[in-house]
């Protein structure tokens, strides 16, 4: 017997997952990082960004046309300007403006966004209308978007906190991904509490863009011992297991709890967290 037989022919569907693997790694693993929308305002998303940003081992970039420079970083008034090639483009600007920035980020060959800025489906038809001209602008080029409308994307093993959040999770071996920012803000708190650590923690908004399968199989594949998707350095594909949690269903929160600033209930936690 050959060691040729010994061989699996690879499938068009592993050649396929084999040639995207990395397509999000500019957003989990980016080298740069510019904050779109970086301000020195208190209290602002832009600014809470760019300061949980700061321990990130790489370039940051604030964005900002009004300043040069924010929270003592020097600034740019474009995407176009920045002096190096950017991996992730963070975006915190108003739901109209959006559009043309993505655009700037296509132009610029930008392989990963992150939309936080709200304003969009959520809002109704004029918000419809501008989400789908942030895809068609994406399209342009291989740009890969979460959001809108999102907390953000924490990679606590490369240091990445690209989120408004108040805490950043602690390294460990579980990806956790919800459209829910307040499930993911109370799994975060839960988690800080109870000394839980993920190798992913992922606000999908919308979904514009990267869904739910992009996740799963990138995370699934690209795993091994504490990386993302990975069970006993094994890719996660074998072993994932999907857990959907519909919080506060049949109950009198059911309603209140898709908004995003809802205050999140211990009991929908601590069912949440046992799932895990």
């Amino acid at each position: 017997m050959t060691a040729h037989s010994h061989t699996r022919p690879e499938l068009a569907h592993d050649v396929l997952r084999h040639a995207q693997r990395h397509l999000l790694d500019a957003i989990f693993s980016p080298k740069t990082v510019a904050v779109i929308g970086a301000t020195e305002k208190e209290g602002r998303v832009g600014c809470a960004v760019l300061k949980n940003l700061c321990a990130f081992d790489g370039p940051v970039y604030p964005i900002n046309p009004k300043h040069t420079t924010v929270l003592g970083i020097q600034a740019f008034p474009n995407i176009a300007e920045v002096p190096e090639n950017v991996d992730l483009a963070v975006i915190v600007t108003p739901a109209p403006t959006v559009p043309g920035i993505v655009r700037e980020c296509a132009q610029a060959g930008v392989p990963g966004a992150i939309i936080i800025s709200a304003g969009f489906k959520e809002c109704g038809a004029r918000g419809a209308e501008l989400e789908g001209q942030v895809l068609a602008e994406a399209r342009r080029s291989k740009l890969r978007v979460i959001g809108p409308n999102c907390l953000g994307v924490m990679s606590p093993h490369s240091g990445l906190n690209a989120t408004f959040a108040a805490t950043f999770a602690r390294p460990g071996n579980v990806a956790f991904f919800s459209q829910s920012g307040a499930l993911c803000t109370a799994i975060l708190d839960w988690s800080l509490r109870e000394n839980v650590g993920f190798s992913a923690f992922v606000s999908v908004g919308s979904m514009l863009d990267v869904g739910w399968g992009d996740l799963i199989y990138y995370l699934g594949e690209n795993g091994e011992g504490n990386r993302p998707g990975s069970c006993n350095g094994r890719p996660a594909r074998r072993s994932i297991e999907h857990r959907s949690v519909w919080p506060g269903r049949r109950t009198r929160h059911a309603r209140r709890v898709r908004s995003p600033t809802f205050p999140w209930c211990d009991r929908a936690t601590d069912d949440t967290a046992r799932r895990l």
